[in-house]
């Protein structure tokens, strides 16, 4: 597989440009040194949730382009594509046909039937508090029939992702034939979208489910090396599940690195944040920004409460148009324990602390992802956010190429791609090499070094004002 160590750009399909082909020139002229790798967000035909309601994984969505500019991109890029793992859009070619044909159809058993599920006189109110769900009901879906019957099926996410039952032949025959079509079109990384929630079992709370998500992964792994590709499993909750995940041999995210970054930016006290990078894995992906908003459940125990609900308060209080409301059901957030906002807003716009917060993140174990709006930084699209009453859409704004252009004019968004730069040509961060930490107060040093430690880099930070320098083999760099 073609996967490299060096910074992974996150970005809709039409959100660098308006397609596949604009978002390669753009990069291509712009970005070339500070990208190495994309994870080019859902750009298959959908009918929902930006993307993430796939109707199939063998197509490009006409909108976007075809797989040609796909494989274009992966002449100068790794690759990562999303496989939504847990479900597949109402209107899918499968789905359809159930409609139409009820039991007939072939695909009738790849999706749940929750009467079908329970026990004789289940599910009972306990049943269905124990579900881990994002809603405030039972998660079924009550869908009628061509022949007028009515089925209630398992219904997770929205209204147009319908969940796939994974114990099933016809499903993992659909999944592996999605992992040969990302094989044939280059991708290097299939990110497993929600795949703790994939398993269901009675007396479980249908999340994480063990041993059964050791059996899923494991069978997703042979079938992905077969086809040449890595898997990332993608999981939101308490960092430990993560930690079991890597310890097992996959790449996993960092999702605890944005909000322990807020909390040492705005308390100038490192100490969790650099207990937190020495336990950290090499073989990961950290992130500050993604398409969601940050995430508060991840970084539970690693800050305690109280630090949380002062990194939450700070936030609303320093940054720039972030309002609680924006990650309301007023504004259609999905998950009370994300915050919607750039992270360029969250530090209050101020391109120091912006810039600092970014120093660390390419410091941190791991491979660093940066999202679209974070490599312009970005600022809160209230336009956007207003238009669509979408808490998320705060941080999902459109660039166009003069918009990208006039961007790329700051002094911030050049020295960014300078420290993006720096982290893709420095051999200091090996994934097999060390880190270690010097910590004094509010001042601090983070060390990375190769694997035979012949080369090192070194980050000396001074919270005090936002400062910091970069050396390479005690010899300052500049950006």
């Amino acid at each position: 597989m073609n996967l490299s160590n060096k910074v992974m750009l996150i970005t809709y399909p039409d959100s660098l440009g308006s397609n596949l082909q604009e978002l390669k020139e753009i990069l291509n002229s712009d970005f070339k040194g500070a990208i190495g790798g994309i994870h080019i967000l859902p750009f298959f035909p959908s009918s929902g949730d930006r993307g993430f309601a796939p109707l199939t994984y063998q197509k490009v969505d006409n909108k976007f382009g075809s797989w040609k500019d796909i494989e274009n991109l992966s002449k100068d890029y790794y690759l990562m594509f999303d496989l939504m793992i847990n479900h597949l859009s109402r209107q899918s070619h499968e789905f359809q046909d159930f409609l139409a044909n009820g039991n007939n159809s072939k695909y009738a058993k790849m999706f749940i039937d929750w009467d079908k599920f329970w026990p004789s006189e289940r599910p009972n109110v306990d049943d269905i508090e124990k579900i881990y769900k994002r809603k405030d009901k039972a998660p079924f879906q009550t869908v009628t029939l061509a022949d007028g019957t009515k089925r209630q099926l398992w219904n997770t996410f929205g209204p147009e992702q319908l969940d796939l039952n994974l114990n099933t032949d016809i499903t993992r025959k659909f999944l592996s034939n999605s992992l040969v079509a990302f094989s044939q079109h280059s991708a290097s990384i299939v990110r497993l979208d929600a795949f703790a929630y994939a398993i269901k079992k009675i007396d479980t709370n249908d999340f994480f489910v063990e041993p059964d998500i050791w059996k899923l992964l494991d069978d997703l792994k042979e079938q992905a090396q077969r086809n040449n590709l890595l898997i990332l499993p993608e999981i939101h909750e308490h960092y430990t599940l993560s930690q079991k995940v890597n310890e097992n041999g996959y790449y996993t995210y960092d999702f605890a690195l944005p909000m322990l970054v807020l909390y040492t930016l705005y308390s100038h006290n490192p100490h969790p944040l650099l207990k937190w990078l020495q336990e950290s894995p090499m073989y990961q992906f950290t992130t500050l920004d993604t398409h969601d908003g940050l995430g508060v459940v991840d970084v539970k125990d690693i800050l305690s409460d109280e630090q949380i609900s002062y990194t939450t308060q700070q936030l609303y209080k320093r940054g720039s148009n972030v309002k609680r409301a924006y990650s309301s059901a007023a504004y259609n957030n999905l998950d009370i324990y994300q915050i919607n906002t750039t992270y360029y807003s969250a530090l209050g716009e101020d391109d120091k602390a912006y810039l600092l917060a970014r120093a660390i993140q390419i410091f941190a174990p791991g491979i660093p992802q940066v999202y679209y709006v974070g490599l312009l930084a970005g600022k809160n699209d209230l336009e956007l956010l207003e238009k669509t009453k979408e808490g998320r859409n705060i941080n999902r704004h459109y660039y166009s190429n003069n918009e990208v252009q006039n961007q790329l004019k700051r002094p911030v968004v050049r020295k960014l791609l300078h420290l993006l730069e720096f982290r893709n040509e420095c051999p200091a961060f090996d994934l097999d090499g060390t880190i270690s930490i010097i910590e004094n107060k509010d001042r601090f040093s983070i060390l990375r070094s190769n694997a035979n430690n012949s080369i090192m880099a070194k980050l000396e930070v001074d919270l005090g004002n936002n400062d910091f320098e970069l050396y390479l083999n005690n010899q300052i760099v500049s950006i």
